[in-house]
């Protein structure tokens, strides 16, 4: 079992884990579920990350805090964060 399958089951997060590095590690795995190049309404967004967990908008939030998603000013656009490897 991968290190991040342990935080899933049939495909849906299980629980956001406590450990920074676990959380690295997920959000990781939800950055791959975004384009590079694409504008994201936030209820595309919130679909993409409801398909995953039930409170898509901690998802978001940490997303965004830890710099996997920008959001516009207004809250109205997002688009993948350019990440260093």
């Amino acid at each position: 079992m991968s290190e991040l399958a342990r935080f899933f089951k049939d495909g849906q997060l299980q629980q956001i884990p406590r450990k920074e590095k676990n959380k690295r590690l997920i959000f990781d795995h939800l950055y791959s579920k975004f384009e590079f190049d694409k504008d994201y309404l936030e209820n595309e967004v919130n679909a993409i990350l409801k398909s995953i967990y039930p409170d898509h908008a901690i998802l978001r939030r940490y997303l965004v805090d830890y710099h996997y998603l920008d959001r516009a000013k207004d809250g109205s656009i997002y688009k993948k964060a350019v990440r260093e490897s």
